[in-house]
């Protein structure tokens, strides 16, 4: 059977811009539902400053109180020396660092130049290493940014390429508004897998114009295996108007199993995470 792996991002990805600030114990309830679901990696923290991200504010915590399954690892952003420090006190299982190919973005999500956070995260993939965590690798606006417009297929790739060099052991290709289509998908990862292979990448596609499983289906047919969701469809990125949901976890699994894709996950225990996503956004509009 052929195998597709889905990266549950709805803890970290999915949460991090919503309005109302979530109790740590719906966090850690819906981490432990995904625990069951059959995922091999969970992103459930961000180690970035509660003054740009409240809502991450209490990744510490939820890494301490979360019931591990054997044989799952919890991810945690890092987007410097101290987020690093941090994510290894909680007991990350691994740490992700998050570069973009487009200079406004960068300029935007981590107020510095492409190569200035290249540099910043070449130091985070040092320490990573040193503990003995493994480090994945995002790029942002992989299609089109919203204050550059479209973003050079050979921009991605040469900051992919970086990102492999200074330690990623996978690379997730982000279209971080959503308004990727298939024939831009298909450009970008031909330009990348010029210099990187399929099975170092992972394809991470916003739902925002409904074209996320034309856009998967698209990097399917290049090679590749992996691909990044949010339970519930839970997401947005605050640094992209518009970029409201990531590709729902349960939909992609639907959609793959469908197509003859096995993703070793058990649809009943997603629909009871994607119903504790829904409570979530529920509670932020009874607020």
């Amino acid at each position: 059977m052929r195998d597709v792996e889905i990266f549950e991002v709805g803890p970290r990805d999915g949460l991090q811009n919503e309005p109302r600030l979530i109790p740590v114990a719906e966090k850690v309830a819906l981490v432990d539902c995904l625990s069951r679901a059959g995922f091999r990696r969970i992103e459930v923290a961000s180690f970035v400053s509660p003054k740009w991200v409240p809502q991450m504010a209490s990744s510490g915590e939820v890494l301490r109180l979360i019931r591990r399954a054997p044989g799952l690892r919890y991810a945690a952003l890092a987007p410097n020396s101290r987020g690093l420090e941090d994510a290894l006190k909680a007991g990350a299982d691994e740490v992700a660092i998050f570069a973009s190919a487009s200079e406004g973005f960068s300029r935007a999500n981590l107020n510095c130049s492409i190569e200035d956070s290249l540099a910043r995260f070449s130091e985070v993939a040092k320490g990573a290493q040193a503990a003995g965590l493994p480090v994945r690798g995002y790029v942002s606006c992989v299609v089109e940014c919203p204050f550059d417009g479209p973003t050079p297929p050979q921009a991605v790739a040469q900051v992919a390429a970086k990102l492999q060099a200074m330690g990623c052991y996978e690379i997730s290709l982000g279209d971080t508004i959503g308004r990727a289509t298939p024939v831009g998908v298909t450009a970008m990862l031909q330009a990348v897998l010029e210099v990187l292979p399929a099975q170092t990448l992972a394809g991470h596609f916003h739902d925002t114009a409904g074209r996320a499983l034309e856009n998967v289906e698209a990097a399917l047919v290049l090679g590749l295996r992996v691909f990044d969701a949010a339970v519930g469809g839970l997401g947005g990125c605050p640094y992209a108007p518009g970029a409201a949901g990531n590709l729902a976890t349960e939909a992609l699994a639907a959609w793959l199993e469908a197509r003859g894709w096995h993703t070793g996950l058990d649809a009943a225990v997603l629909a009871q995470a994607a119903g504790l996503a829904r409570q979530m956004r529920q509670g932020e509009r009874d607020v």
